[in-house]
């Protein structure tokens, strides 16, 4: 049952694979897919590089194409630059600079998808402001992107996706190369966002014990195939040793877990599936 106290006793999914196969040059990265994420639901993608985790977030988007089964969205068939889908992706330092100050970048989420010079309305800039003060981001709003650090950078990108008010937000590794403190303040805003909001979380992550304490289900992707269910069902020696064809040993210590001995499959720097 997801954290969200709004969620209502039996909700429609927001999130649907029947069936999803997707496989890259030959090799399957996943097959059989079925998967329903409800509203306000927080789902942690686990698995090594290759393994498809990216890819599934490009199906979602309407990027990427399933070769076999279907993906739906509340209902409706997926369809590119879905303003209900929100997205945060890896950490990216923005060079010094750049000519963008914080809040251009939040403008960008909010009409960057009209066609024609951006709007400078009254109303745009109250929803910037609004989406500012929502990450935390108000007192370096009109600060040079290029000067923040990069936690600052990833809390506007968050401010960003939550632009169009989605109903599902994706995540792919928004944690990446940051420090435990700015790791933990931008999980809390978006683990608030589902929370206040009952927005579906599908978060792409290598470690998640940053988010343990907020993860709803994991689904977990390796040599071709997966695993579904929660942390507790899923994250055992048992089911990752049967998951990878290889002795895997999950230990839990001071409510952090380690997963040891997990064979480097694939590499992401080789297989653009899973390429940023």
């Amino acid at each position: 049952m997801p954290a969200g106290d709004s969620a209502p006793t039996n909700p429609s999914p927001v999130l649907e694979f029947e069936g999803g196969a997707l496989g890259f040059s030959g090799r399957t990265l996943w097959s059989g897919l079925d998967l329903s994420v409800q509203p306000g639901e927080f789902l942690a993608v686990l698995g090594p590089n290759g393994s498809g985790k990216t890819s599934l977030l490009k199906t979602i988007l309407g990027q990427q194409k399933l070769d076999a089964g279907s993906v739906r969205l509340s209902g409706r068939q997926i369809r590119r630059g879905d303003r209900t889908i929100g997205y945060i992706p890896q950490q990216k330092l923005i060079p010094a600079g750049v000519p963008l100050r914080g809040r251009d970048l939040i403008t960008l989420g909010v009409n960057g998808h009209r066609f024609g010079p951006p709007l400078r309305s009254k109303a745009v800039t109250a929803r910037v402001d609004m989406l500012l003060d929502s990450v935390g981001a108000t007192a370096y709003g009109d600060e040079p992107v290029g000067r923040l650090s990069g936690g600052e950078q990833q809390r506007l990108r968050v401010g960003q996706a939550l632009a169009g008010d989605p109903v599902l937000l994706l995540c792919d590794e928004p944690l990446l190369s940051l420090d435990l403190q700015h790791q933990r303040a931008v999980s809390e805003l978006i683990d608030r966002r589902r929370r206040e909001h009952n927005t579906a979380v599908v978060f792409v992550t290598h470690d998640v014990n940053p988010v343990l304490g907020m993860v709803d289900r994991i689904l977990y992707l390796a040599g071709g195939r997966f695993r579904a269910g929660t942390p507790d069902e899923v994250l055992q020696s048992d089911v990752l040793s049967d998951l990878y064809g290889t002795p895997v040993e999950v230990f839990r210590s001071g409510g952090r877990v380690l997963v040891a001995g997990v064979p480097d499959i694939h590499d992401d720097h080789h297989h653009p599936e899973d390429a940023e």
